[in-house]
């Protein structure tokens, strides 16, 4: 009797039959799986956009009360009805020039007197910073040795030392 061979022609087939339907069935089964997680993601933001606009929505509602729009001009405008006194309380720490990490200088008052720092515009702040880094200390720290004087530089025409823009 011949030895009858490991693998029959029909076997073979089958074998490269299965292996092209793996191959052909590979790459949509890809594509759906990732269609799938993109529906999910896009259910997700959907819902997360419904949720801003409902929260929206309560916003505008909440706009439209008169009493609403009157809080809100008292505490982000600082306004007052006829006959009231506003003020602003300033913590008096915040504003001691003596705690200044810079050694700088306070800053100008401006032309109300009795101005704070506080109601001063944000530009002014950042340009009194600019000057304080610009001045050079008053006294400064003893030298181990005494550097040789020399005549002050010379300030070109038209060159102001100050900054008021």
């Amino acid at each position: 009797m011949a030895a009858r061979p490991r693998f029959t022609s029909r076997a073979t087939v089958l074998v490269l039959v299965l292996c092209s339907l793996v191959a052909i069935l590979a790459y949509p089964t890809r594509q759906f799986i990732s269609q799938r997680s993109e529906i999910t993601a896009q259910r997700a933001r959907a819902e997360h956009a419904r949720q801003q606009v409902e929260q929206l929505r309560r916003e505008k509602a909440r706009w439209q009360d008169p009493e609403f729009v009157k809080a809100q001009a008292r505490t982000r405008l600082h306004y007052a009805m006829p006959g009231e006194t506003p003020y602003i309380a300033v913590d008096p720490a915040a504003q001691d020039p003596a705690k200044s990490s810079l050694g700088a200088p306070p800053p100008a008052q401006g032309p109300a007197t009795g101005t704070v720092k506080a109601a001063r515009p944000w530009y002014a702040s950042v340009w009194d910073s600019v000057d304080a880094a610009a001045v050079a200390p008053a006294t400064p720290a003893a030298p181990a040795q005494p550097a040789p004087s020399s005549p002050p530089a010379p300030v070109p025409a038209g060159d102001s030392p100050s900054h008021d823009h």
